[in-house]
């Protein structure tokens, strides 16, 4: 067996940009590796508001930038109208649980963005599960569905992938994907 050694001639800054650069792509799940071969394709429907938006947010080798606007307005506070970014991350998750169930469906959004006002609302109201610190607020979650997919299945397929926080909400027929912690709950 022959061994070839190599000899790199890094700095202290190369070095750090190089070490920057192995852990993001480390700290990535392995389907986000994966998954960004192909342009991404998603179909949404904001059950609140009645919105439809077919987006290709990913274009096989960069986000687009036009997209995510339209994906930020569909998942908006509806109550206040408020626009916020949303997490890419949550997009690739969405993705990637189409794929896991080899399928298209139309993604029917529950709950995206909720402004801080909202959020405070709906927990002065008594709705169980609407956390004090919620991920909503930093546009880092989403509650969903899959048109004509048993919520059971999309569950699965979200626990499957450990990219964040999922809960599952089987008596209001949605789950809670997050860009957090992997952790999972029911509702």
């Amino acid at each position: 067996m022959e061994c070839v050694v190599v000899e790199l001639n890094l700095n202290r800054r190369r070095f750090l940009q190089y070490s920057a650069g192995v852990a993001a792509l480390m700290s990535m799940p392995r389907f986000a590796l994966a998954s960004t071969q192909s342009p991404k394709i998603i179909n949404f429907n904001n059950l609140h508001t009645g919105e439809h938006l077919q987006t290709c947010y990913f274009d096989g080798k960069n986000f687009v930038n036009t997209e995510l606007d339209k994906v930020n307005h569909i998942c908006r506070d509806f109550r206040r109208n408020e626009i916020h970014p949303m997490d890419r991350r949550l997009l690739v998750q969405i993705s990637e649980i189409q794929r896991l169930l080899a399928t298209d469906a139309e993604v029917q959004i529950i709950s995206g963005y909720r402004s801080p006002a909202t959020n405070e609302s709906l927990r002065a109201h008594g709705h169980k599960g609407v956390a004090r610190k919620s991920l909503h607020m930093q546009g880092r979650a989403i509650d969903i569905r899959l048109s004509g997919i048993d919520i059971a299945k999309v569950h699965k397929a979200a626990l499957q992938m450990k990219a964040g926080g999922v809960g599952y909400y089987p008596g209001s027929r949605f789950v809670h994907i997050d860009t957090g912690a992997v952790r999972s709950w029911h509702g």
